[in-house]
């Protein structure tokens, strides 16, 4: 056997699990199917900013051990999450805050001005939420659902909110305090020169080879390690024998101004049909670029996933669920092969978990 470990995937697990592997003396190869290494946090500098290719990534984490290692890798900066929304041509803070409610009702002041208003909205819904649009009056009344939760949520899925589960919203964030932070994280930021530095610094010494499909030659590259950890997605591992998971995907449409500042905000995030769009992402205001006369904005659309699409959000409902399941008794079954990170496990993961989880695993 060349190697010890074969990683399938450069992204934030397979990095981890590398730079791990590294350490303890293990010869390791890394192989990557795009052409580029950092999975959907991959960042490219472009007229001077880093740009986030695979949409906005803002690092926050209360694990003090996750926010230690990344921070030993690379610097980072202050970065604060507070996204706003815009609803036709009204702008509100978010999460849904003090900001906000004293904006929607000019009689809020106080924190129980805004849970009245809230609790005589929530009247409306008797009994048990049949669906996402019950469920989300239920949490914050109609007023707040109307304006910033129906058009985003309805544009995100691409069905009325009739016709979602009540379950997809399980809750919504109401912050009874005039804060703009969307984050109640710790700890919290961006890499100072972008992830794809960040992801260099945790594969420094360890061979990749990019433009690399392991599915092609599975049997190939498993002769070559004793270990394999594989972070693509699970049903593509199996040759989709079950049938395959569903996924939400996104499409994003770049452009470049030539003014210093064209929104004021890193994500502002569009509530209403008048846009296709779901939000724009100024990437500048990441690192507080302030020296560049143009700047790069970033317009997100969701789509329904298809071949050759990326595979951005696992769609966790019970058919979908079961099937993953099934495919995870499959994966425990498979002799030196390990299964990790979102695609792997087929399970929605914030950036500190996949470390979390890549530092902590059994290999």
């Amino acid at each position: 056997m060349k190697y010890d470990y074969l990683i399938v995937g450069s992204g934030l697990f397979g990095a981890t699990v590398a730079n791990r592997l590294k350490k303890e003396g293990k010869k390791v190869l890394v192989l990557e199917k795009r052409n580029h290494i950092g999975g959907n946090v991959y960042t490219e500098n472009v007229e001077g900013i880093n740009v986030h290719k695979y949409g906005a990534h803002i690092f926050h984490t209360d694990y003090k051990d996750v926010w230690d290692y990344v921070n030993s890798f690379v610097e980072f900066n202050r970065y604060t999450n507070s996204p706003i929304a815009r609803y036709k041509n009204e702008i509100y803070n978010m999460p849904f805050n003090m900001n906000t409610f004293s904006k929607i009702w000019s009689d809020v002041i106080t924190p129980d001005d805004a849970i009245r208003h809230i609790n005589e909205e929530k009247k409306e819904i008797k009994g048990e939420p049949k669906n996402l649009e019950e469920q989300a009056i239920s949490l914050v009344g109609r007023t707040i659902y109307e304006k910033l939760v129906k058009g985003y949520t309805e544009k995100q899925w691409n069905r009325d909110c009739k016709d979602l589960p009540a379950f997809i919203i399980k809750r919504l964030p109401v912050r009874l305090t005039y804060d703009n932070n969307y984050f109640n994280d710790r700890y919290q930021g961006i890499p100072i020169g972008g992830y794809t530095l960040l992801v260099e610094k945790m594969l420094d010494g360890i061979e990749v080879k990019l433009n690399t499909d392991y599915l092609k030659n599975k049997e190939k590259y498993n002769s070559i390690a004793k270990k394999v950890i594989y972070t693509g997605p699970i049903d593509e591992y199996f040759n989709y024998s079950l049938g395959e998971l569903e996924w939400r995907s996104l499409k994003f449409v770049n452009k470049t101004y030539d003014t210093d500042n064209y929104q004021g905000n890193a994500v502002v995030n569009y509530t209403s049909h008048d846009q296709e769009y779901t939000r724009t992402i100024e990437h500048k205001h990441f690192e507080f670029v302030t020296d560049n006369k143009k700047t790069i904005v970033t317009y997100e659309y969701p789509q329904d996933y298809k071949e050759g699409l990326e595979k951005y959000y696992t769609v966790n409902d019970e058919k979908n669920n079961a099937l993953a399941d099934r495919y995870r008794d499959l994966a425990n079954k498979e002799k030196n092969v390990i299964f990790g990170g979102r695609l792997a496990e087929y399970k929605y993961y914030d950036m500190d978990d996949v470390i979390k989880r890549a530092l902590e695993i059994e290999l």
